[in-house]
């Protein structure tokens, strides 16, 4: 166990994490250079483009350090996003050290602090390094002035390296082998074995990814996962290197993996403690819990004989991500589809670009929303997660939304445009740190309505790219918060029903209202568009009705003529009103979505 070190990275989408990773793995000759591929550890083409850790990995790397002992090395890659902020966790809680990695240009970033705060709340061992010394606009002095009231380590004590061109990255291994303490536990008592992750395989079913904190995983006995209480006999266990390598045991310490010939990623969850059944320990490893979705939407097929391709699909999708979840649903206007459940917008974004890319389907993904709490009159509590099925307003005693507490870092020249942005969106200021002369970091609450659908984009172009943003569940608070339904041809749309701030309810109504009036093709009759908020009618138009000149064939003649066929088209028209029903194209739908985009 003394010469055995577990170390994550932890480090701002887009700060070298990734490179880091891969020059580490050369230097360790962990992989060929035959095999090398940039980003080795970032699997999916997704990764790679977007520069952010999607899903968690894990390696084994042999070591010989300067003072001429071999040691074992275990990189657990952390996902980049705060989106995945549970699985940070877990995979933190897998470590005894973490390499904060940030960029010598930019300096000290949101998701850089919300990490480097959850490593310190797990009482790693913190080694600072400053990357991409080597860039034309590198300031390392600056940055390592920023870290350095931080964490109140010597800026000249803090790594300076690049790891694109590989300068100074021996010195990151010496440093972890020197600083990171070994792993403690017991390796007599009876076994104890986090998971961290997880992946799906078609041929060996479920692949855990674990940390054995105490005892050992020897033999294929029976294990047994405490929280869920299912039971199983592994296929296999080794360590990654970074493909699978099977082994005989995994003695206390060690990261491995164990292939369990389970069939769903939900029976084996990030955070469970594996234990033997015949001799189990006495209690679950601590800080697990069951993630729930905060963003809903509906993903429909644009065709509908996609939908069982569709359903394919997101079955294929839940296999390796536990935290997607769907169920069916029936739309009026887009037929048959999916209320899915997601971690956040970015989760959300990667599962629609996989669908679309993996899968080849052509899909519509209604505008987001979040889960409610509705406290209804009889004193029971309903969680609602589509706006359609809110409850009438007359059994409703108050409707509870979920609040995030976010914090903004940006140069103090920003400061204007942050805060204005905040309070347009019904944000509330708590306070503000100043970590460096020219950088501040703002704390506020707002809704999580608020921020799911621009707001990203919008602070962005608001400080020139310059801010970061991270964000994380506060509370549920109550609100004069209510339905706003879109009706046409007085018939309510599902897919145009969104729960709005009573506030915000005429001016969105008029919003929906406008765009509608110009996309819903002309009828024979007329056809009224509403918003429709708290009982009524809150904003209205109506799409004119296509005239037929029935008077084109009267040249001459008594005016009673002319009256009688006016009169016999008014009747027609009256009647074709009551059984006419209207089709909504497509692009109304995607309008509408784009309008909340604005």
């Amino acid at each position: 166990m003394q010469q055995i070190r577990n170390f994550c990275i932890i480090a701002h989408i887009d700060h070298g994490k990734s490179t880091l990773a891969d020059r580490l793995l050369q230097l360790t000759d962990t992989i060929s250079a035959r095999d090398m591929t940039a980003q080795v550890l970032d699997s999916m083409d997704l990764e790679r483009e977007k520069g952010v850790t999607i899903k968690a990995s894990a390696v084994h790397m042999q070591y010989k350090a300067q003072d001429g002992k071999t040691y074992t090395l275990n990189l657990i890659d952390t996902p980049g996003h705060v989106d995945f902020g549970y699985e940070v966790s877990r995979a933190l809680a897998a470590c005894e050290g973490a390499l904060l990695v940030v960029d010598a240009s930019q300096g000290v970033q949101a998701q850089t602090l919300a990490n480097l705060y959850l490593a310190l709340e797990a009482d790693l061992e913190i080694i600072p390094v400053i990357n991409k010394i080597d860039m034309p606009a590198a300031n390392p002095d600056r940055v390592a002035e920023e870290i350095s009231q931080l964490i109140g380590s010597d800026p000249d004590d803090i790594l300076r390296i690049s790891a694109k061109s590989g300068i100074h990255v021996e010195a990151v291994l010496e440093a972890v082998v020197q600083r990171v303490p070994p792993p403690k536990g017991d390796p007599d008592a009876p076994l104890r074995a986090m998971i961290f992750d997880s992946h799906y395989d078609a041929y060996k079913g479920v692949i855990a990814y674990v940390r054995v904190m105490d005892g050992s995983l020897q033999g294929l006995d029976t294990l047994k996962l405490m929280a869920t209480g299912a039971e199983l006999r592994p296929i296999e266990m080794g360590t990654f290197s970074p493909t699978l390598v099977p082994r005989k045991a995994l003695e206390t310490g060690q990261v491995g993996y164990v292939a369990t010939g389970l069939k769903t990623v939900s029976e084996c969850r990030v955070g469970d403690t594996f234990t033997y059944k015949s001799h189990p320990a006495a209690q679950a490893l601590p800080g697990y819990r069951q993630v729930k979705p905060m963003v809903y939407a509906g993903i429909y097929p644009v065709e509908g004989d996609d939908y069982p391709e569709l359903k394919d699909a997101l079955e294929k999708l839940q296999l390796n991500d536990a935290s997607l979840v769907y169920e069916p649903e029936i739309s009026q206007a887009l037929n048959f589809g999916f209320r899915c459940g997601f971690l956040g917008m970015f989760h959300m974004e990667i599962v629609q670009e996989r669908l679309e890319r993996e899968y080849d389907l052509d899909i519509i993904v209604t505008a987001p929303s979040v889960a409610y709490e509705v406290l209804l009159k009889n004193g029971n509590t309903v969680r609602v997660d589509s706006p359609a099925e809110l409850p009438d307003e007359g059994e409703i005693a108050e409707v509870r939304e979920p609040w995030m507490e976010i914090q903004i870092f940006t140069p103090t020249s920003y400061y204007g445009p942050v805060m204005e942005l905040i309070t347009k969106r019904r944000g509330v200021y708590l306070r503000e740190e100043y970590p460096g002369p020219e950088r501040v970091q703002l704390y506020f609450d707002i809704p999580l309505a608020e921020i799911i659908v621009d707001f990203f984009d919008q602070l962005k172009s608001a400080t020139r790219g310059y801010a970061s943003l991270d964000y994380q569940l506060k509370e549920y608070r109550a609100d004069a918060l209510v339905k706003l339904e879109i009706h046409v041809n007085q018939e309510p749309v599902d897919a145009f029903t969104t729960i709005v701030h009573k506030d915000h309810a005429f001016s969105k109504g008029q919003a929906v209202i406008t765009k509608l009036k110009d996309l819903i093709p002309r009828q024979l009759f007329v056809v009224p568009i509403q918003a429709v908020s708290q009982g009524r009618v809150i904003s209205r138009a109506n799409v004119k009705a296509m005239r037929k000149d029935v008077l084109a064939k009267c040249y001459g003649g008594d005016v009673t003529r002319k009256r009688k066929l006016l009169e016999k088209q008014k009747k027609g028209k009256k009647r074709m009103k009551m059984v006419g029903s209207v089709e909504i194209p497509q692009e109304a739908f995607l309008a509408v979505l784009r309008l909340n985009d604005d």
